[in-house]
């Protein structure tokens, strides 16, 4: 999946969230992050902190890549 911003990120987390069938609180509990952080990066807040979400992502088993994409210039 290309993710183009933080609301299409945060939807991604969501959707692999509720696949595992774990809750936010849980997610809270296991990370010490808070709800209200979890709940605004899934919401796709952009001022959430990158490692944090990226840490997030990776616990919930999503992969992240960067790669070159082809330029007219």
């Amino acid at each position: 999946m290309k993710i183009n911003d933080t609301a299409e990120f945060g939807s991604a987390l969501r959707k692999r969230r509720k696949q595992l069938h774990y809750t936010q609180a849980f997610l809270s509990e296991f990370t010490g992050f808070s709800v209200s952080f979890i709940s605004d990066l899934e919401r796709g807040k952009p001022t959430a902190e990158l490692g944090k979400a990226l840490y997030l992502a990776n616990l919930l088993g999503l992969d992240t890549m960067l790669s070159t994409r082809e330029t007219n210039a």
